[in-house]
């Protein structure tokens, strides 16, 4: 009679439990007995920290039902340092820290983690995104001490796009061109714009419904787009830095110093002919306008800009904020891989992450599917 395999015990941090963190909680605790009858794994939350507070806890864990009125009673000063330090009392465990924050901050700390027995898995772009030497030594990091840095999230919130590419090139295939909507708030932008709507009510309407940062020249400046353009060129072998792509902002120059979001609104309407006019023109040729970023990798150049793409294209029948990427590789030439769905919300990205932690852990060789 074979030998009953014990549970996986697995403790994890939780820096950032804002919208996604918070959802990515909310997922993990409807998913704990499934977890823990059918993968063998025993799960806890055993660290929460935000901005304000920091709450930690014991091998037991939180309560992932009442995290957040532990959160409200004000737990500990926030601390970085402390947060890390806590972990030296899990070493019976498997540890990995969530950072679903968007700040530079906690990324700087990925090294260190990495290189003290602690995975890392997050959604966070700035790391992957920012300075190549940063990143490079967070990869060595992972590598060198045999810990797991994940971040499909990153790009595409939920949808399976950093893990395809791996899987291409870990089996061989060669990349040629990545072409992709890969913003869920330009998505949305130029799938409803039309005669019907001028671009700044599209604008304020995705602002509205909650496309758009609080400030929608953060979208529509392209950076966030670029940002993925990088993460992807990257796992590719580019060692491309922000500076290096061609970038086209659709924030129009005069409005780009303005001194509020709400100033930034009440102006764009002066230039909506400036918009309807390139409408018009790509209309007139039976195109459509997207905002898409693509990297010719023959080349090796990266661009996120607006551009005139076929009324049949994939990425002119588009729904919503939904996101497109097409891989064109050795393999896929004539007919590139194509990945669609939702590429933004919380419940999709927290989904992306928790399918990470889950990765890492069958990775770590002690759960069964």
């Amino acid at each position: 009679m074979a030998a009953q395999r014990s549970k996986t015990p697995v403790a994890i941090g939780i820096v950032g439990p804002g919208l996604i963190g918070s959802t990515l909680i909310k997922q993990l605790s409807a998913q704990a007995r499934a977890l823990q009858n059918n993968l063998l794994i025993d799960l806890h939350i055993v660290a929460i920290i935000s901005s304000r507070a920091m709450y930690l806890y014991n091998q037991k864990g939180c309560d992932m039902d009442t995290w957040q009125t532990d959160m409200a009673m004000g737990g500990k000063p926030p601390s970085l340092d402390a947060f890390t330090d806590f972990f030296k009392g899990f070493s019976n465990c498997h540890n990995i820290i969530v950072d679903c924050t968007a700040t530079s901050l906690v990324p700087s700390y990925y090294a260190r983690w990495l290189s003290t027995g602690i995975h890392v898995v997050t959604p966070n772009k700035k790391l992957s995104s920012g300075p190549l030497d940063e990143w490079t030594k967070v990869r060595n990091a992972s590598r060198d001490h045999g810990t797991h840095f994940m971040y499909e999230g990153t790009v595409g919130a939920g949808l399976p796009v950093i893990s395809t590419l791996n899987n291409l090139l870990d089996t061989g295939d060669e990349p040629i061109h990545i072409e992709g909507i890969l913003s869920g708030t330009l998505s949305f932008i130029f799938n409803s714009f039309g005669a019907d709507k001028t671009f700044s009510q599209v604008v304020a309407d995705a602002k509205a419904k909650g496309f758009t940062e609080p400030d929608p020249r953060e979208d529509l400046a392209g950076t966030d787009v670029a940002r993925k353009m990088i993460i992807l060129g990257r796992e590719c072998g580019l060692a491309v830095e922000m500076q290096q792509v061609h970038v086209q902002s659709l924030v129009p120059p005069q409005l780009a110093d303005t001194q509020s979001a709400d100033d930034f609104m009440a102006r764009l309407p002066q230039y909506d002919s400036t918009m309807q006019g390139q409408a018009q023109a790509a209309a007139a040729q039976g195109m459509a306008l997207r905002y898409v970023g693509s990297l010719d990798l023959i080349n090796r150049k990266c661009r996120v800009e607006l551009k005139q793409v076929p009324l049949a294209h994939p990425f002119a029948n588009l729904d919503g904020s939904d996101n497109i990427i097409t891989f064109k590789t050795q393999r896929y030439n004539e007919q590139p891989l194509v990945i669609r769905g939702p590429g933004a919300g919380a419940e999709v990205t927290a989904a992306g992450v928790f399918g990470d932690l889950l990765h890492v852990i069958r990775m770590l060789g002690d759960a069964v599917k």
